[in-house]
């Protein structure tokens, strides 16, 4: 076994090494049947490498279901760019929410371990939902009350907040579906920041259509 380095460049490359072995074998045999010997072998680092970085095998569980993602789960923070004109703030917001999937084959054990664990859940994904994507739509709705000018929430403001993301989502679940059919949508960089930058003015378009239906007197339901 390799020993915990010294040197930054080492510890962080250890770290690394353990963190992209748990989320492949996360994601290959689920948190239970994935033991912390066989995490640490593949990724050539001691035993104790798990306690060092992660405090236990719960820790690093839930690192390797979200710290590949990036600082927010969610790819987005909407309250970082409130003040942004909304148009701008899609942009952000969807070049951001889609920056994951540059990651190539890391993203695809993202996914697969997310898929996971709605399977065999450990409450990381309980947990991702409440940390995480409640506060990043309740963060939208209010973004789309203000602009509507609303005096208050409803629910097709949630249909409508749901429906925004949901076009960013399926690029996620729906990768196999897009590589059958052959598109080169995902292909590289560019593509996916040409994706995003559509996806804002689709949502921009959404948005006026909603705006028309509630001036025409179309009521929540």
């Amino acid at each position: 076994m390799v020993k915990i380095a010294n040197s930054e460049t080492d510890v962080n490359d250890a770290r690394s090494r353990l963190l992209l072995s748990a989320l492949r074998l996360f994601a290959e045999k689920g948190y239970e049947a994935a033991s912390t010997r066989e995490i640490c072998e593949v990724a050539e680092v001691n035993i104790s490498a798990i306690r060092y970085y992660f405090g236990d095998k719960a820790g690093l569980y839930r690192a390797a279901f979200t710290e590949p993602m990036g600082e927010s789960s969610c790819g987005a923070n909407i309250d970082s760019y409130a003040d942004l004109p909304l148009r701008d703030a899609l942009s952000r917001f969807f070049s951001e929410f889609l920056e994951p999937l540059k990651k190539g084959e890391t993203l695809g054990l993202v996914m697969k371990l997310h898929f996971r664990e709605m399977i065999e859940p450990t409450g990381a994904w309980q947990q991702e939902i409440e940390a995480e994507i409640k506060p990043q739509h309740h963060a939208l709705v209010l973004r789309l009350k203000e602009h509507l000018g609303l005096a208050e929430i409803d629910t097709d403001l949630h249909r409508l907040a749901f429906s925004i993301v949901g076009m960013a989502v399926h690029f996620y679940v729906g990768q196999d579906i897009i590589t059958a059919i052959s598109i080169p949508l995902l292909n590289d960089r560019q593509a996916i920041d040409t994706l995003a930058e559509r996806l804002a003015g689709y949502a921009a378009s959404i948005i006026e259509g909603e705006a028309a239906r509630r001036s025409r007197g179309g009521g929540d339901a």
